[in-house]
């Protein structure tokens, strides 16, 4: 792929699809512009600053997209191909075509690399938890299930990938766990067996409890009382992951500073796992990302077709900056944040909860330019 340089001027529009190219580097003090202009380099004494990839980026067909990969990311995470139901379809069967490759390419550019999920309600396949006649498993069968795909998957990465999302999204916004077809038929106790058996694969890479809406007090106490538990028999949790799937007015910052703070205090890092900031109006402002609340397309719930008003555009900036400099402020806890997305084309805000929206909710635009405030971020990293 054609690889292009950067200008940087006083505007950021003009940095295009961002330079790959360490040649092309110009001396500013002791700055290059590379430094001034890219985020990775901006955030690199702070944390990691990650993203999400779809099987087009994947598999490097989208060339625009995986242009700003390399040039400004140095943490990815697999957006779907290594969720249970695509690495194991059917019992046994293990297919890792799509998950190879992507160990691959973030080996092949020095990424931190992200494994997402090992398990999780949702995107599992139905043969994890029913016998040849349809019925439930026992608590051992299921047991032995869950130890066989993280074994397996984990151990096959060993080395390779740096973190684990072990459990995702376990706890209700009320802080109950979450009655899950896991929880039904093994209780609590599947949720320290999955982080003991990953533990078991790989005992040098990292692992995380990962959860949406953290800001809600009762689902962070829920959380606080889950890895508690877990660290509390001895159990590995080395990192909580705050999805972070924001809205413009939603959540609180104070709210998600207090998660941050209570997080960390229980011994455990802090990482921004799924960041996005999305513009539309919400059904219900507390949804996070419950994907099972899913609402019909009305004309009232997608009012920004045809382009981003400048009122909106500055709120979504003004929101971004005050989530980063949040993250700022606590770098000694948190060591990655990660945006769920590479370009607003891409991201799932489009069609969930309300299928057919067209949403703005990342860093980049659907040509895969970086919107205005992306200075902005840098800026702030360049102060702290």
């Amino acid at each position: 792929m054609n690889k292009v340089k950067i200008v940087f001027f006083a505007g950021i529009a003009t940095l295009g699809l961002a330079c790959t190219s360490t040649k092309s580097q110009q001396v500013t003090g002791d700055r290059t512009i590379e430094d001034q202009v890219i985020l990775k380099h901006a955030f690199k004494d702070k944390f990691y600053i990650g993203t999400a990839l779809n099987l087009e980026q994947i598999w490097e067909r989208n060339a625009a997209a995986i242009s700003v990969v390399k040039a400004q990311f140095n943490s990815i995470v697999a957006e779907n191909c290594m969720k249970s139901m695509y690495l194991q379809p059917r019992e046994g069967e293990f297919n890792f075509k799509d998950a190879d490759r992507f160990v691959a390419l973030g080996e092949q550019h020095g990424m931190h690399i992200i494994g997402h999920t090992l398990m999780w309600h949702s995107q599992t396949p139905t043969w994890f938890f029913i016998d040849d006649k349809g019925k439930d498993v026992s608590r051992e069968v299921l047991i032995e299930r869950m130890r066989k795909h993280i074994h397996t998957v984990v151990g096959r990465y060993k080395g390779r990938v740096h973190g684990w999302d072990v459990v995702n999204e376990a706890v209700l916004d009320n802080g109950e766990l979450r009655k899950s077809k896991f929880y039904n038929i093994i209780g609590k106790d599947f949720i320290k067996l999955a982080f003991q058996f990953a533990q078991e694969a790989d005992p040098n890479a990292e692992f995380y409890y990962n959860d949406y809406s953290t800001a809600i007090p009762a689902k962070r106490n829920g959380i606080m009382k889950l890895v508690k538990e877990v660290l509390d028999s001895g159990i590995r949790v080395d990192a909580i992951g705050m999805q972070e799937h924001n809205g413009l007015d939603n959540p609180a910052l104070s709210e998600v500073e207090k998660s941050i703070v209570d997080f960390a205090s229980l011994g455990t890092k802090v990482m921004v796992t799924e960041m996005d900031i999305s513009v539309l109006p919400h059904v219900n402002p507390n949804m996070g990302a419950e994907i099972s609340e899913t609402y019909q397309y009305k004309n009232e719930l997608n009012p920004y077709k045809e382009g981003l008003p400048d009122a909106i555009a500055k709120a979504l900036a003004s929101r971004y900056k005050d989530f980063f400099k949040l993250y700022l402020k606590h770098d000694d806890k948190i060591t990655r944040v990660t945006v769920w997305g590479v370009g607003d084309g891409d991201s799932w805000k489009n069609g969930w909860p309300v299928p057919g929206r067209t949403d703005y909710p990342l860093l980049f635009d659907r040509e895969y330019k970086p919107k205005p405030f992306v200075k902005d971020l840098i800026e702030l990293a360049k102060q702290k």
